[in-house]
């Protein structure tokens, strides 16, 4: 590590720090700041400084003593509301799962993967993988692809790197073919994927979104090929986007 990546790291923990004093202690100034951390009162002045211009720290009167800001709330904010998203979800995905029998996910966008934060398990996928918490790629599934499908082309591209990572010989690894087929998901309202993660692992999803038609999240449901084969995907998105309606319902609040 270089020393500008290491004064970066650096930063980033003092800042981190600070939030967690005034967290403690509800406020605090610059020097019981620096005093904690251990460094001069000039190190702390900037750093609170930067924290209050992202509204993540503020100073009620003015000058004095700081707090946490309303930013705090904003990002605690985001976090509930995909807890939130996942609970409220639970029962439509449980009964989509005894449906069709296959595993059901929802999946959210972060930092360029889709993350699994809710997962039912149908009675025919006694030995599913557990996803919740795993960062998958969002050219090579199917909620990555209906998460993808509604983004703007210069977001998409920032998160779609060029070249594609190959998974399987079935990978989508052409950014113009998948371009393709992501107009065709946001034209059907549903994508699929075939063996593009995993050899021998099909999956279908459609979107979930809030008031306003936001895109929130994706609800897919994934099997063997055997049991989810190509030719049932159309039967199968129906009942999944008549799952996403009834999830939309119970969460759109959340928007």
């Amino acid at each position: 590590m270089s020393n500008s990546e290491t004064a970066l790291v650096q930063s980033v923990d003092r800042a981190v720090t600070v939030l967690e004093i005034l967290a403690r202690g509800g406020e605090a100034g610059v020097t019981e700041v620096a005093a904690e951390l251990g460094v001069h009162k000039s190190t702390a002045s900037r750093l609170l400084g930067a924290l209050e211009h992202r509204g993540l720290v503020e100073q009620p009167r003015g000058r004095g003593k700081y707090r946490l800001g309303l930013g705090i709330a904003r990002l605690a904010g985001a976090v509930t509301a995909q807890f939130d998203l996942g609970h409220a979800s639970r029962e439509v995905c449980e009964r989509l799962a005894d449906e069709l029998g296959e595993t059901v996910n929802v999946a959210i966008v972060d930092r360029g993967f889709a993350v699994n934060i809710s997962q039912v398990r149908g009675p025919a996928a006694v030995a599913s993988h557990n996803w919740v918490g795993q960062r998958t790629p969002l050219h090579a599934t199917s909620s990555g692809k209906v998460l993808l499908s509604t983004l703007p082309p210069d977001e998409r591209d920032r998160l779609v790197k060029d070249p594609l990572e190959r998974f399987t010989p079935h990978t989508i690894t052409d950014p113009a073919v998948l371009a393709a087929e992501l107009r065709d998901v946001a034209d059907r309202g549903w994508a699929s994927t075939r063996e593009e993660l995993e050899i021998g692992l099909n999956a279908v999803a459609a979107p979930i979104r809030g008031w306003g038609g936001q895109l929130r999240a994706a609800v897919s449901v994934s099997g063997p090929t055997y049991r989810l084969p190509e030719g049932s995907f159309p039967e199968v998105a129906e009942a999944v986007r008549r799952a996403a309606t009834d999830i939309n319902a119970a969460v759109g609040h959340l928007s």
